[in-house]
């Protein structure tokens, strides 16, 4: 039994240290369970073997069939939760007792009231990627009621996302981002309804997923897709929320061309050199910058639906949380912008 506990404990630390999944490490432990199974089987009593692992099969049988009863309840209880958490929508007509609890401290202020909760509970955001940024922008614009959520991320959760896409736990290790997103963001509101993307934005398709949308948050870390969101959002007269981060730094603005602000390419023409410009594995970012940065985009997000207060169109906003200090800059459209110099301008908000 000992050595069994072991040989379990030490291929758990293994596993662990290199970052497996836990669904990996557990596999690793059943193997073990019925390599010895098999060796009670197939070694004859009294066999050094068997003795130091019990001297009876019939054990780690009956250790084996707990634990697949209890993977099996297990599997059955997120079953049940994943149908619990389905969209909840009283009627079209209004909101439901338990969305008026739900949402009362929106609804008190002025600016939102119960027209502006129900402009939340109909509108539909797109927020491309499930990591630093993208996990505290869905989980507010949930908790804030937007009705529709679109998620779009090719990526699947790793060990070291968890210092700061805090949207994902350690069980979700291995699974896709978006899959993980979406049961979080099902368990933190069951009103709002999800739609997941698990793939990688291309040119192909973007300007049709887009269109869907009043509005998309980019979250992403390369330029070669926030180039292509941003033509897309351009073509489709759709307003992008855009945030990035580096080390202790983040920015964000809102590009909204058909509201005479600048596209994102107005303001950044090219993508700057990889040395000048290091990812988030390269660099190193603090863990509540994106927290920052993530709440801010979902805060614009949400103040554009509900056309209150001044939105970041035409300005950036650039926060040092190693400082504590926060500066705006502006912005505008560059004439020669090959995304959006022809773009007419609205004047919607």
């Amino acid at each position: 039994m000992i050595l069994v506990g072991t040989i379990c404990a030490v291929l758990w630390g293994i596993g662990w240290a290199m970052g497996a999944p836990n669904r990996q490490r557990w596999v690793m432990i059943a193997v073990v369970f019925a390599a010895v199974i098999f060796a009670h089987v197939i070694l004859p009593d009294g066999h050094p073997l068997r003795q130091n692992t019990g001297g009876s099969w019939e054990l780690w049988a009956i250790i084996a069939a707990f634990a697949a009863i209890t993977w099996i309840y297990r599997q059955g209880l997120r079953k049940l939760r994943s149908r619990a958490v389905a969209p909840m929508h009283a009627s079209d007509g209004g909101m439901s007792d338990a969305e008026l609890d739900r949402y009362a401290r929106h609804i008190v202020m002025p600016e939102i009231g119960g027209a502006g909760q129900m402009r939340l509970r109909g509108a539909k955001v797109l927020v491309i990627g499930a990591g630093g940024l993208g996990a505290p922008a869905l989980q507010y614009l949930a908790a804030a009621g937007v009705g529709t959520i679109g998620i779009v991320d090719d990526d699947t959760v790793a060990a070291s996302n968890l210092q700061r896409q805090v949207i994902h736990r350690d069980a979700d290790i291995g699974r896709a981002k978006v899959t993980s997103a979406a049961q979080a963001i099902g368990e933190l509101n069951p009103y709002v309804a999800v739609n997941s993307y698990n793939h990688r934005l291309t040119g192909e398709g973007v300007e049709e997923l887009i269109g869907q949308y009043d509005i998309v948050l980019d979250g992403t870390d390369n330029f070669e897709t926030r180039y292509v969101v941003n033509a897309a959002c351009v073509a489709r007269a759709t307003p992008l929320v855009s945030g990035a981060l580096s080390q202790w730094e983040g920015q964000l603005a809102l590009f909204d061309p058909a509201g005479s602000g600048p596209c994102y390419q107005c303001v950044f023409p090219s993508a700057p050199k990889p040395e000048l410009a290091p990812s988030c594995a390269q660099a190193g970012v603090f863990a509540a910058l994106p927290g920052i940065i993530g709440s801010l985009m979902a805060a614009e997000a949400l103040k554009y639906i509900l056309s209150a207060g001044s939105p970041l169109r035409g300005q950036m906003a650039i926060y040092n949380v190693l400082d504590a200090q926060n500066r705006v800059i502006k912005t505008k459209p560059r004439a020669d912008c090959p995304i959006c110099c022809s773009q007419p301008s609205d004047g919607k908000s």
